[in-house]
C-alpha cells in the first residue's frame, strides 16, 4: 500500500528542511586557538622557560639511571650476593626518588599551565560568545576535545583563525601577518619504568 503525503504533511517537511537549512554551526580547534593567541603565545613561552629546564634535568636522570642499570647488568655475573643486593637497592631508590619528583613536576605543571591559561580561556569564551552572535552561529563545536565524535566538518565551518583574530583585536596583540601557532609547552615526563635485572647466576670457578 503506497503511503500518500499529504499538502500539510509535505509543507511540514519543507518547513523542518527549511528550518534545518537555517542552522549554522560552526567547529573550532580550541586548544589550538587559544595557545595560538599572542595571550597563549606568551603563556606557553613562560611555561617553557619555567618547566624546560626541569624537563631537561630529568631527561639526564633517566639516561644515569639506565646507565647504571647496564652496569649492574654487565657486572652481576661477578658480584657478591650482597654487593648485588646493594646495587638493587641503590637503583630502586633512585627510581622512587624520580618518580616522586617528577610527580611533584607535574603537578605544579599542570596548576601553572590552569593559572595562565584560566583567564585566557574566560576571554575566549567571551571572543566567541559575540563572534557567534554576529555571525548568526546556533552551535560552534570544539573538534580538540577528546574524545571527539566530530566526524566530518567544511573547511568553511572552521572559524579557529576568525576567532583567534578577534582574539588578539579584542586583547591588544592584533598582528598584520596573523597569529601564529604557538608550540605547545613541555610537560614533564614521567621516567619510564625501571626494569629489574633478572638474578644473575653465579660465575663458575
Amino acid at each position: 500500500m503506497k503511503r500518500i503525503i499529504t499538502l500539510p504533511a509535505l509543507g511540514l517537511l519543507c518547513g523542518l528542511f527549511l528550518a534545518a537549512q537555517a542552522q549554522k554551526i560552526a567547529v573550532i580547534d580550541m586548544q589550538g586557538a587559544l595557545l595560538a593567541t599572542k595571550d597563549g603565545q606568551a603563556a606557553a613561552a613562560e611555561l617553557k622557560a619555567k618547566f624546560g629546564p626541569k624537563e631537561e634535568e630529568f631527561n639526564k636522570r633517566q639516561q644515569q639511571m639506565a646507565a647504571k642499570q647496564e652496569q649492574y647488568r654487565k657486572a652481576a655475573n661477578t658480584m657478591s650476593e650482597e654487593a648485588k643486593a646493594s646495587a638493587d637497592r641503590d637503583i630502586q631508590n633512585m627510581q622512587r626518588i624520580l618518580q616522586r619528583d617528577a610527580d611533584d613536576a607535574k603537578t605544579d605543571f599542570q596548576a601553572e599551565e590552569s593559572r595562565l591559561l584560566g583567564g585566557i580561556m574566560q576571554k575566549m569564551q567571551a571572543v566567541m560568545n559575540k563572534y557567534a552572535a554576529d555571525n548568526k552561529l546556533s552551535m560552534i563545536v570544539d573538534m580538540s576535545s577528546q574524545p571527539n565524535n566530530l566526524l566530518f566538518a567544511d573547511q568553511a565551518s572552521n572559524i579557529s583563525a576568525q576567532v583567534i583574530a578577534a582574539y588578539d583585536a579584542a586583547n591588544g596583540g592584533a598582528t598584520s601577518g596573523g597569529a601564529a601557532a604557538a608550540p605547545a609547552a613541555p610537560k614533564p615526563a614521567a621516567p619510564a619504568p625501571v626494569k629489574r635485572p633478572a638474578p644473575a647466576t653465579p660465575a663458575k670457578p
